[in-house]
């Protein structure tokens, strides 16, 4: 995706004229003539972002541009604080409508208490976000503030912690720069600052206006850390010097204001600080509770109550014989990844290549070394003869020896990026990825998997748009791409086979029948621009020539039609994953998924409480039909992932491909086939487990004794 944003000219002594093209918060696209101020400074001498003000000259419209040089752009640390201020501000632009309150003009709205934005456009080489123009001063501009303007500041600040407070945020920014005042009314600042509460700790902000937790980057995000900030910045008001790190001011009793607003505020722990609701009560009586009265109502509800029936009906459906690895290694015979027809090991078929890339029959009864044998077989191929028909192929030896491999297909539409999460997922393997689940990997076969790394790896690290990929091996519609050995805490191995279903190769192609039989487990994902009608994918839909289909992708419909059926659930595992989240990343509940750490245990229960917001919000939004694979396979998950963490720019993505959770929804099919231990084991992570009364069958509950009522 390119952005229309340039220059006309860049005169030193005067404004800088250009053409800014952005996203609105309202989800539409603006262009629109523009005059920056050649004059620039940084908000923090700290941070890289750096502001300027400016016109757009479509309607004369004074704004405030915050951007990054495209020097500090090419670090993914400065990115991802703008990313943060962007979603931070637009999620505040939704959440309070821009108006007064009717029945007191003098009483600002919730809206007012934080900057509003104009518009953001990140994915470019210089990304930048607009702001309406600040209203009023920083209190670091002012030396002492009386009594009389302290009190209406000090509940404007309480006020905006609240609100925060109410959605799960902490402003960890609070400090005399980030405070705005303008006589009447504040302002606050810093949304780069604010993040979720209960994520780790990070050190952030100066000495005494964070809190000591947060000076040494301990425990947990707490609402009181802001209050210690928000304590800070008054004392500093009141008495126009700055208070101990680590303690209450030895004065405070002394300044009857800071006396009875900030009792407890300045304690060294965050538990034993009021909340932010219970300062603002100091102020107003019973503020807080009208706040949360006025809070949006929850649309996602009721489509989170439709997932949990869907897990029960699930859960009361018989589940399936388990797979018993065993018995498919004694068959000795697996599926070919090329014709797809049944083959097993002959030792009188092998091959190896020579120094010039040729294959040379291999007699490995000749290798009396134990140790040269089974190296050299690791890096032999048989020769596949199970169709006569299909042009000439081989197969690495260790795909054939360690029993049925695990066969993974993503399924979708060509333009859903499936082929960029696919090589995503494999090199977050390749980095380690499964290492604190107990899994080890080897590539099946060196040769192979050193291509992949090169012509499919390196390219998307270093920025490359991927070309629509035939695989790694012969074309076809179910193509082959990479294997891996994996091998599980208890040491038993099994291959992994990765295979892309091509979306109009698979609705047109017959014979997908017959590699469908065998296939394990499916990746179905989900391209947000083609499922949910929402304005801000419009600008997406358009560089990419898609539209909004409401019948669900009809590859996902070809694959379920076709997937043998035992009893009224597919017995298959899947995972769907709402890809190129990016697109959606200041998108609640997408937002939050796309920052949560990378896991080092599998938490069923933060599992199923994403695999919930993402059905809620396709049902909410896309429909029905986009959750057919969830409804129709018993043991299925949702996942949010992007590939690339933002979009391309002139066929290049600017600051590098950033995946983000790419390796989950692999991580999830491994625990339901066993290869990850789970909490409750691989059946309660599919389908949950059953709360107390559902598992109590409703004719034995009626039949139990109770007292009779009279």
């Amino acid at each position: 995706m390119t952005s229309t944003s340039h220059s006309q000219s860049a005169d030193p002594e005067g404004p800088r004229r250009t053409v800014l093209s952005f996203n609105t918060p309202d989800g539409g696209r603006r262009t629109a003539p523009a005059r920056l101020a050649a004059r620039e400074s940084r908000r923090d001498a700290q941070l890289p972002q750096r502001i300027r003000s400016g016109i757009l000259d479509d309607v004369g419209q004074s704004c405030v541009q915050v951007w990054l040089t495209p020097a500090d752009a090419k670090n993914p640390a400065a990115r991802a604080l703008l990313d943060r201020e962007t979603g931070t501000a637009l999620r505040l632009y939704r959440l309070f409508p821009d108006s007064r309150d009717l029945r007191d003009f003098r009483k600002p709205s919730n809206a007012s208490l934080f900057p509003r934005i104009i518009g953001h456009e990140l994915d470019t080489p210089e990304p930048y976000l607009l702001y309406e123009p600040p209203r009023g001063l920083p209190a670091a501009r002012t030396h002492v503030m009386s009594a009389t303007d302290l009190r209406p500041l000090a509940h404007g600040l309480m006020r905006a912690m609240s609100l925060l407070d109410g959605q799960g945020l902490v402003p960890l920014g609070i400090s005399p720069g980030t405070v705005l005042w303008d006589g009447t009314s504040l302002q606050l600042w810093g949304l780069e600052a604010v993040v979720r509460t209960g994520q780790p700790r990070i050190r952030w902000g100066r000495t005494p206006y964070c809190s000591p937790e947060q000076r040494r980057a301990e425990g947990l995000t707490d609402p009181r850390d802001g209050v210690w900030s928000a304590a800070q910045v008054l004392y500093q008001l009141v008495t126009g010097r700055p208070g101990p790190a680590d303690r209450a001011p030895a004065d405070l009793a002394s300044h009857r204001v800071l006396a009875e607003t900030l009792r407890g505020a300045f304690a060294p722990l965050a538990r034993d600080r009021p909340t932010p609701a219970a300062l603002l009560d100091l102020l107003e009586p019973g503020a807080s509770r009208r706040l949360a009265l006025d809070a949006p109502a929850d649309e996602s509800l009721p489509h989170r109550e439709a997932f949990e029936q869907t897990l029960r009906l699930k859960r009361e459906a018989p589940a399936a014989e388990p797979y018993d690895e065993q018995d498919a290694a004694a068959a000795g015979e697996v599926v070919c990844p090329y014709c797809l027809e049944n083959i097993q090991l002959d030792l009188g078929s092998l091959f190896v290549t020579d120094s010039r890339m040729q294959y040379q029959p291999l007699n490995p009864s000749g290798i009396a070394n134990p140790l040269r044998r089974q190296d050299i077989m690791r890096g032999a191929v048989q020769k596949c003869t199970a169709d006569p028909e299909f042009p000439e192929h081989f197969i690495p030896v260790p795909y054939l020896t360690y029993g049925k491999p695990l066969t993974i297909a993503m399924v979708g539409q060509s333009s859903t990026g499936k082929s960029h999460l696919l090589t995503q997922m494999i090199a977050a393997i390749t980095d380690g990825g499964l290492e604190p689940f107990g899994l080890q990997w080897q590539s099946v076969n060196p040769a192979q998997h050193a291509r992949f790394v090169r012509e499919r790896v390196q390219p998307l690290r270093d920025g490359q748009v991927l070309d629509h990929t035939s695989g790694v091996g012969l074309d076809g519609f179910a193509r082959f791409v990479e294997s891996l050995l994996i091998t599980d805490a208890r040491g038993q191995v099994r291959p992994v086979a990765f295979f892309d279903l091509g979306g109009e190769d698979l609705v047109r192609t017959d014979s997908a029948l017959r590699f469908l039989l065998g296939v394990d487990a499916m990746v179905f994902v989900v391209d947000p621009a083609l499922a949910l009608p929402l304005p801000q994918l419009d600008h997406a839909r358009q560089h990419l020539g898609l539209e909004v289909n409401r019948d669900g992708d009809l590859a996902f419909a070809t694959v379920l039609d076709r997937l043998p059926k035992n009893g009224p659930y597919l017995d298959v595992t899947a995972a769907m994953v709402l890809g190129k989240a990016d697109l959606l990343r200041f998108q609640p509940p997408v937002d939050r998924w796309l920052g949560e750490a990378a896991p080092t245990a599998l938490d069923p229960a933060l599992a199923r409480e994403e695999s919930a917001d993402v059905y809620a919000l396709l049902r909410r939004l896309a429909g029905q039909a986009w959750l057919r694979p969830f409804d129709t396979i018993r043991r299925c998950t949702l996942h949010v992932s992007s590939a690339t963490g933002g979009q391309e720019a002139e066929g290049r993505y600017p600051a590098g491909s950033g995946p983000r959770r790419v390796l989950e929804p692999l991580l999830s099919l491994l625990a339901m086939h066993g290869l990850i231990e789970v909490p409750g084991g691989a059946e309660a992570f599919a389908v949950g487990k059953a709360p107390a009364l559902e598992a109590v069958p409703l004719s034995e509950a009626s039949d139990s004794p109770r007292e009779e009522t009279k």
